[in-house]
């Protein structure tokens, strides 16, 4: 064996894939050990939850007894946080909301604790928490995305533009396009009012399209603003231009400040025509066209789509509008446990 000391300044061949694998399988083993402890907490927190109902239930305990139990939890593990009388309802809360053990195993797999609280504290029906418990699974959201899309109502929004989607795409593009438009979309991020004009929200769009991905929502890739075209030897320019992942297919998007017009369809379709032949390939699906309105008349947007052969959709923008209050309930709220479970992995 070589007593030789290692370089630190140059490396055998091979050893960067192999440092690179290394750290791959590092991080993926703590990501499952980390989804392994919230399993099990959220799974503790369920059955201690159940518990309480059973007893208050079948023995006529009071609501007294989870001060009573906070006190003596806290006495007995005295280094476990998560046993404040606050968490032990938020506790309670969750089983009485899915009472089945197999749904609870399912989502304490995916989602934090944090996340099953928000939409305990949020919403009011099973039938919103499955939704958008199902929706924080599929696209991997923060809860402070969570909050967000709930408090701006994404389910209801979603997959409510007017469209020919279905007449023009075939299935299951057809289910997939609608569902990846809304109608209005939400732009109070940006900080304009109502006599903001088509530059100027366009601008901001871009200069804010972090917010404005997660706003049109999960497959959106931006490409480009402006993007020029040249037809005839003239040129032409698609307001704001994006690849949608999942349809595979460009989406072209154009921003009118007034009430929608059906000639509006006429210069989108141009673009999609456009688009179509000089920048999708051949693997690309057919593009589609959204374009984006102050207001609409529901009719006329139905009308003005009845002849359009090219996949297109119609659809409201909203920029200052105070949004509902928060759906108020008897838990507290959160942010006034958050301090107190956070060592809790998350």
């Amino acid at each position: 064996m070589s007593d030789k000391p290692i370089s630190l300044s140059t490396s055998p061949e091979g050893y960067a894939d192999w440092l690179a694998e290394l750290k791959s399988r590092i991080h993926s083993a703590q990501q499952r050990a980390t989804l392994a402890v919230n399993r099990e907490l959220v799974l503790l927190y369920w059955q201690i939850g159940r518990d309480i109902l059973v007893r208050q239930a079948d023995q006529g305990w009071g609501a007294k007894v989870i001060d009573r139990l906070a006190h003596d939890l806290r006495n007995a593990f005295p280094k476990m946080k998560g046993f404040s009388p606050r968490n032990l309802k938020y506790m309670r809360a969750v089983a009485e909301a899915w009472p089945e053990p197999e749904f609870v195993q399912q989502a304490a797999a995916q989602l934090p604790w944090f996340h099953l609280c928000t939409l305990i504290d949020k919403l009011a029906t099973r039938e919103e928490r499955d939704w958008y418990l199902a929706k924080a699974v599929e696209h991997n959201w923060s809860r402070n995305v969570l909050v967000m899309q709930i408090e701006t109502r994404l389910r209801e929004r979603q997959g409510k533009a007017v469209a020919n989607f279905e007449q023009r795409l075939p299935k299951p593009q057809s289910d997939l396009a609608r569902e990846s438009i809304k109608d209005p979309y939400r732009f109070d991020f940006l900080g304009l009012t109502d006599e903001a004009q088509e530059r100027e929200i366009e601008s901001a769009l871009v200069q804010h399209v972090t917010r404005f991905l997660l706003e049109l929502g999960a497959g959106f890739a931006f490409v480009g603003r402006q993007v020029l075209l040249d037809v005839g030897g003239e040129e032409f320019f698609i307001d704001l231009l994006f690849y949608h992942l999942k349809l595979r297919c460009y989406v072209v998007i154009e921003l009118k400040a007034g009430k929608f017009k059906p000639e509006h369809l006429g210069q989108l379709g141009f673009y999609l025509t456009a688009v179509d032949r000089q920048v999708k390939s051949e693997q690309d699906n057919p593009t589609i066209g959204l374009l984006l309105c102050k207001s609409k008349n529901q009719v006329v947007a139905e009308y003005a789509l009845g002849d359009k052969s090219q996949p297109m959709g119609i659809a409201e923008y909203k920029l200052m509008e105070s949004l509902p209050e928060p759906l108020q309930t008897s838990l507290p709220s959160i942010e006034q446990i958050e301090n107190e479970l956070k060592d809790i992995p998350a």
